[in-house]
């Protein structure tokens, strides 16, 4: 008998996706020997395969280089999430479609920002709720670790030792990138500390960094940022003397080089937030993602302030 179990009872939502195809053969646990952790994006599904290892296969359901916010889930992720051991999840509010996406599914969930104090966004409409880029935060993010070690050590308790032990030596490797952070930032000029953003995806990485934060639209905006939105940054820039300004890989940076031309500050440079890059690209893991963007931003930083303007 072929080493696969034909999974129909499912959801109703993937009964509906299945329809074109009818029910589909699932290759199982017993075929591949690994448990299936399916995370919602690709930043903490490198974080889940450098705590489980060769324990656990690990999928992530946005691909790299795509948007996590306004997700579309496909046919193709309804089917996957039915098979899948464990669920990773972000929380706060990041993936807006996934309490659907859940609806009716048995596999275990872990949300990963649960015992990260959140920081609430105060722009528009959004006012109140949380900034869900937690995971920006080096700090926050060894909390997301330690949540996927407990939830893997349930999942195989017989691997619970192989857990601790990558869970460990990966929290201290963020450690080691949190602390040249500030040992770099050290440097530059108290009034030239601001971190100025499009999207508003930094507030924990600047709480982190002492940084004040600035951008162009709050998270997850569907609205380009106006006329007065730009002019206000400008100010900004110029008042504080910021040498540079940044925007997500993810996003137009067509409003920023608009802040940068006007204010005289540099475009320091594009920064990875919600998602990570194809193996061959810049940021292919979380530890990249976070050298990445924080060597961009010591860079921008600690060149020279835009001439005119005069520090607060």
């Amino acid at each position: 008998m072929p080493n696969f179990v034909v999974r129909c009872a499912v959801p109703l939502i993937i009964v509906l996706a299945m329809v074109v195809g009818g029910c589909q053969a699932v290759t199982s646990r017993a075929e591949t020997g690994k448990p299936l952790v399916l995370t919602t994006f690709t930043v903490i599904a490198d974080m889940a395969r450098q705590v489980g290892g060769d324990h656990v296969q690990v999928e992530s359901i946005v691909k790299p280089g795509a948007e996590i916010h306004g997700y579309d889930p496909t046919p193709s992720d309804l089917r996957r999430v039915a098979e899948a051991d464990l669920v990773l999840d972000n929380g706060f509010g990041l993936e807006k479609w996934f309490e659907q996406f859940m609806s009716g599914v048995d596999a275990p969930h872990v949300t990963l920002s649960d015992g990260v104090q959140p920081i609430p966004i105060h722009t528009g409409d959004s006012a109140g709720h949380p900034n869900p880029h937690a995971w920006m935060s080096p700090t926050a993010a060894q909390t997301y670790v330690t949540g996927i070690e407990h939830a893997l050590s349930e999942l195989l308790p017989e691997h619970q030792a192989d857990f601790a032990a990558a869970a460990d030596a990966y929290r201290s490797k963020i450690k080691v990138i949190a602390d040249d952070l500030t040992e770099t930032l050290a440097a530059v000029p108290r009034e030239r500390r601001a971190l100025v953003s499009c999207e508003g995806a930094f507030s924990y990485l600047a709480r982190d960094a002492g940084l004040t934060e600035r951008y162009l639209w709050p998270v997850n905006a569907e609205a380009d940022p106006t006329p007065q939105d730009v002019a206000a940054v400008v100010d900004f820039v110029e008042q504080q003397r910021v040498p540079a300004v940044f925007c997500e890989s993810t996003v137009s940076d067509a409003a920023q080089r608009q802040v940068a031309a006007q204010s005289g500050a540099r475009f320091g440079g594009v920064l990875y937030v919600d998602s990570l890059s194809e193996p061959d690209g810049p940021v292919p893991t979380y530890l990249d993602l976070l050298r990445h963007d924080l060597s961009t931003i010591a860079d921008g930083l600690g060149g020279a302030a835009p001439a005119g303007g005069a520090a607060r």
